[in-house]
């Protein structure tokens, strides 16, 4: 009696402490997982740097967060496949092979592209602010029409393949601070852009919960990173020099914003 009531209070300490005794446990699991990571440019880690030569023009970076859950947790196994430019129909076309039954731990962002992204935000700063509407509201009727259908088909696939993994579908930074002074885009036009990044992160939310699968958000702890804000930048601003970093999560962004969202879903 007397050691049970000493465990009970361990253990109501340790609550009070904010230690989670469980934090053992994702490493433990994944001393045997076998991960695969698919996805777009943000899961390949454009903008992020120090690129592997085996990435190509998919843009493989040692600081995206697949390949830093690697470095951290040691996995039994571990592929990136992720590549600069994906869609849903890459992913199925190109990314599912890497799947196999004993996979046991996947991770995917996806859906950026297939609203098209690059043009979006390219159109936002050469047209200005009525042209740069214009195009959100076009994609928001494909994030609402189309996206949802599209993203159940690769959930499917990956569950086909991997019927055993654990799943996480890890989702995209709302890209400005408001209500900041911000020199570039109209405030209309960067309101109306955080718009449709939070329809398309709660539309795969919705997906992913209805194929089962845990959503990683990586919104809030952006809160404070972003554009337009006072504290320090996890996400590139335009850069004439290397459009294709503009708008993407920098080296700290992946490994002070993704990689521990992703590092708590995988758990």
């Amino acid at each position: 009696m007397r050691r049970s009531r000493l465990v009970r209070l361990a253990l109501g300490a340790a609550a009070a402490l904010g230690v989670t005794f469980g934090l053992g446990s994702p490493a433990f699991a994944a001393a045997s997982d076998r991960y695969v990571a698919l996805g777009d440019s943000y899961a390949s880690g454009v903008g992020a740097d120090n690129y592997t030569s085996e990435g190509g023009a998919c843009l493989r970076s040692n600081n995206a967060y697949p390949a830093l859950y690697n470095a951290g947790v040691k996995p039994a196994a571990y592929r990136s496949v992720a590549c600069s430019g994906a869609t849903t129909a890459d992913v199925i076309n190109s990314q599912l092979s890497a799947l196999s039954s004993s996979t046991t731990l996947v991770s995917v962002t996806i859906g950026g592209n297939d609203i098209g992204f690059t043009s979006i935000m390219t159109t936002c700063v050469l047209s200005g602010e009525s042209d740069c509407i214009a195009a959100i509201n076009t994609a928001e009727a494909k994030v609402r029409n189309e996206l949802p259908a599209k993203l159940a088909a690769v959930y499917s696939g990956i569950r086909s393949r991997s019927p055993s993994a654990r799943v996480v579908v890890v989702g995209y930074p709302v890209f400005y601070q408001l209500g900041t002074v911000c020199v570039g885009l109209s405030a209309n036009s960067r309101a109306k852009i955080n718009e449709g990044i939070d329809l398309l992160d709660d539309t795969t939310r919705t997906a992913a919960a209805a194929a089962g699968f845990r959503f990683a958000d990586v919104r809030s702890i952006f809160v404070g990173h972003q554009l337009c804000s006072y504290g320090d930048k996890w996400l590139h601003a335009l850069n004439f020099v290397s459009l294709t970093v503009s708008y993407h999560p920098t080296a700290a962004g992946q490994s002070g914003g993704y990689y521990p969202t992703f590092r708590t879903a995988a758990g």
